[in-house]
């Protein structure tokens, strides 16, 4: 059987914060947890919740940090000297306020792009060379101002639907990163979860 593979969701712990569009990382981490048959535990010596699953022939932790965004690195660092994670077997799932709302974009490797839970990482794992998956949560309306009500709210009546689209494509990616890679789960699946209203007119122009 390979070595370990790491796949991390990043939000905040408690209640109030459950369904804030900053937790779309733990989100979707709960989401493979129940397509995966995985039992969360909460382990204190990593300061994460965390589930191990056997998926064919990859044995998998998945983890939600519990040390609050900012410190993530701490618990990630923790796993993967623990399990001598490769940084190429280790994915991070992160919300993105550059992305809009119902895109999903997954990379090799990259820079923390402003997130404070991939910049805590990059420091606990010494380097960025581990891929991201990026759930788009779109920007405020009021712009830079509103930034942190935007992050810390809850997805609203109308965005519920689509973001429950965005987490199962989102599992969909991380499945097949894990089987066939990340070229090919970027291919398949980065993207938006539907077409731009430009081509359905288009489409439906022509019909």
């Amino acid at each position: 059987m390979d070595s370990w593979y790491l796949i991390v969701g990043l939000g905040n712990p408690g209640g109030r914060y459950s369904a804030t569009r900053h937790n779309a990382g733990f989100m979707a981490l709960d989401l493979l947890a129940d397509r995966w048959s995985g039992n969360w535990v909460e382990e204190k010596k990593f300061n994460a919740r965390v589930a191990r699953v056997n998926i064919d022939d990859r044995r998998v932790v998945l983890c939600q940090p519990q040390t609050y965004m900012n410190l993530s690195g701490e618990a990630v660092g923790s796993l993967v000297r623990f399990y001598k994670i490769a940084l190429d077997q280790l994915l991070i799932i992160v919300d993105d306020v550059s992305i809009p709302l119902g895109e999903l974009r997954l990379r090799p490797q990259g820079g923390s792009g402003g997130h404070h839970g991939l910049e805590s990482i990059e420091l606990h794992v010494a380097g960025s060379g581990f891929a991201r998956q990026r759930i788009g949560i779109g920007k405020p309306v009021h712009g830079d101002d509103g930034l942190t009500g935007h992050v810390l709210g809850a997805f609203g009546e109308a965005e519920s639907n689509l973001i429950e689209r965005v987490l199962k494509r989102s599992a969909d990616q991380v499945c097949s990163w894990l089987s066939e890679g990340t070229q090919m789960a970027m291919n398949d699946f980065n993207g938006s979860v539907s077409p731009p209203a430009k081509k359905n007119r288009e489409t439906e122009e022509k019909e």
